[in-house]
């Protein structure tokens, strides 16, 4: 018997509980066609039992089990397909809720809703189609993705909520949404649990998937867009952006108005130097972009946009990454509205598989928006004060340098605020190999602001801070609780191997949730190939990067 069949029957044995299967993954004979027949008719029940929502699931899926060929992707399907009709029912319902407000920013809430639930519907239907074309010989190759866009999928319903400032609306459109976010848990949870049956009894991927990989890109990538990613280094651009006339346009709007359609390879936008204020969205049909500017200091895009002047922060945006394989190199954005200005972003990033190398983001709250999907920063600067590095992405931060900045009188510094809401969701904040200090204003003062690594956003909100160097401001706690206790049991935070004053760890936190990480195997499962699927896309890019532990 070789290795993959002998995988195949008893992850098969494993589903199924069934102790007649275990005993035949011991003949060497078995038909492995006929073991994966029985995988393919495993009872409703069984699917729903690893979901959260077992009623729900089983109301969804029980229809298709009339169908006696029916089959585990057929059922996956089902259950991305009911909760993309529950989204799609949703998405008048903020606009009924919040129809009396007469406040400016819930009226701006309810248009981010439109569109942040028209981002849900997109990528559940991306899903569907995924899992169609799949068998579930080949489901376990596209794990990642379907995690991926499922859980921006719950994202967005989050983003669409935090809108609402007045408790009676924000009660209603979380109520309205509850039942999709009910939904798309469920498909994510069938989707982790065909996760465990179609990987090796180690917990590494089988042999078979191992081998699925197609000039570096995984094999359920389609060919057109791996030829796409494969276009790497620093081509001659397509168009020059310069102030003073020596390129083809004086903005990055207009570089992007020129976007062709039905590209074929990277579209390449050198930004020559100088302060673009301008208001920049890589719009979800402009895929791989490739932007590179001067220099962090030299190239930089700017806005103010701030919620104090009545704007939802997911529009404060100074520039907005969402089409996917976006890549950026040596370019500086930034938001000036200043401590006074609350929640400012300077970058938000939507875009999966986005690349940061050599670029500086600078503001104060809410500085970098890591919404969705996942996102990798190497040798980046991130500066701010109060939840500066925030949002519900796949996002590891490698090299680079965090500084905080000197807040407003009584606030408290944090470094993250994770927005993780399901833990079946492969996402969290990871910062490894970086440096941790305060900028020379606040040096100075830096104890009379206490600063923490992060607090949890979300109840499963995940941070890692990982060989990284921390300065003597840190807090002996490290952490800090979010409005309330009930998140220190289910959020998933953790320090491994860290160095410099502020990384003691004796005084740190008691949650449940909290822990310092020792073991070397374990603290790999957060770092670039494990956590990003790095390996497999982030080599095309031409950014520098370490596959896992640094040291």
């Amino acid at each position: 018997m070789n290795w993959r069949n002998f995988i195949i029957i008893c992850a098969v044995a494993f589903f199924l509980q069934h102790d007649h299967l275990a005993a035949a993954a011991e003949a060497v004979d078995m038909d492995v066609d006929a073991a994966m027949q029985s995988l393919e008719t495993v009872p409703v029940e069984k699917i729903c039992s690893y979901t959260s929502n077992a009623e729900s699931c089983t109301a969804a899926l029980t229809p298709v089990a009339s169908n006696k060929s029916a089959g585990l992707t057929d059922y996956l399907q089902a259950a991305i397909r009911v909760a993309k009709q529950e989204v799609e029912l949703a998405m008048g319902r903020p606009a009924e809720i919040a129809k009396e407000t007469t406040n400016p920013q819930e009226k701006m809430a309810v248009d981010d809703c439109k569109e942040l639930l028209q981002f849900a519907v997109e990528e559940l239907q991306d899903s569907m189609e995924a899992v169609g074309e799949s068998t579930a010989h080949t489901i376990a190759e596209r794990e990642a993705e379907l995690k991926n866009w499922l859980s921006a999928v719950l994202s967005y319903h989050e983003t669409c909520k935090d809108g609402f400032e007045t408790p009676e609306i924000k009660d209603g459109v979380s109520k309205g949404l509850l039942n999709a976010t009910e939904l798309t848990d469920n498909a994510l949870s069938i989707v982790a649990s065909i996760s465990n049956i179609t990987k090796s009894l180690d917990g590494k991927s089988s042999p078979e998937a191992a081998k699925t990989l197609l000039d570096g890109f995984p094999s359920w990538m389609k060919s057109s867009d791996r030829k796409l990613l494969a276009t790497g280094g620093e081509p001659e651009p397509n168009a020059v952006v310069a102030q003073d006339g020596s390129g083809q346009y004086k903005t990055i709007q207009e570089a992007l108005n020129a976007y062709p359609k039905g590209l074929k390879g990277r579209y390449v936008i050198y930004v020559k130097a100088g302060v673009y204020d301008e208001y920049i969205t890589i719009t979800k049909d402009k895929i791989n972009i490739f932007m590179y500017g001067d220099g962090p200091r030299k190239s930089i895009v700017t806005g103010k946009k701030c919620f104090t002047d009545g704007i939802t922060t997911f529009q404060t945006a100074s520039f907005s990454a969402i089409g996917s394989g976006f890549i950026c190199k040596s370019m500086g954005f930034r938001n000036t509205a200043g401590a006074q200005g609350h929640q400012a972003v300077a970058l938000r990033v939507q875009s999966d598989m986005a690349a940061f190398y050599n670029c500086r983001m600078d503001g104060y709250q809410d500085t970098l928006y890591v919404q969705t999907h996942r996102q990798f920063y190497r040798n980046c600067l991130v500066s701010g004060t109060v939840d500066f590095i925030f949002g519900d992405s796949a996002t590891i931060l490698q090299n680079c340098l965090i500084i905080v900045r000197k807040p407003m009188d009584k606030q408290k510094n944090t470094v993250t605020a994770q927005g993780r809401i399901k833990k079946n969701e492969p996402t969290g904040i990871v910062i490894q190999n970086s440096k941790i200090i305060p900028e020379k204003k606040l040096d100075p003062v830096r104890m009379q602001f206490p600063t923490y690594l992060g607090r949890p956003w979300k109840e499963q909100s995940m941070t890692l801070v990982m060989e990284s160097w921390m300065a003597d401001f840190i807090q002996p706690e490290g952490w800090l609780e979010w409005g309330g206790t009930s998140a220190h049991e289910t959020c998933f935070y953790r320090e491994y191997n860290n160095r410099g004053p502020g990384s003691a760890t004796d005084k740190r936190v008691n949650w449940k949730g909290y822990a310092v990480m020792t073991n070397k195997d374990e603290a790999q499962r957060y770092t670039v190939a494990p956590f990003l699927q790095g390996d497999q896309w982030l080599p095309a890019t031409t950014v520098p990067f370490s596959v896992g532990l640094t040291y």
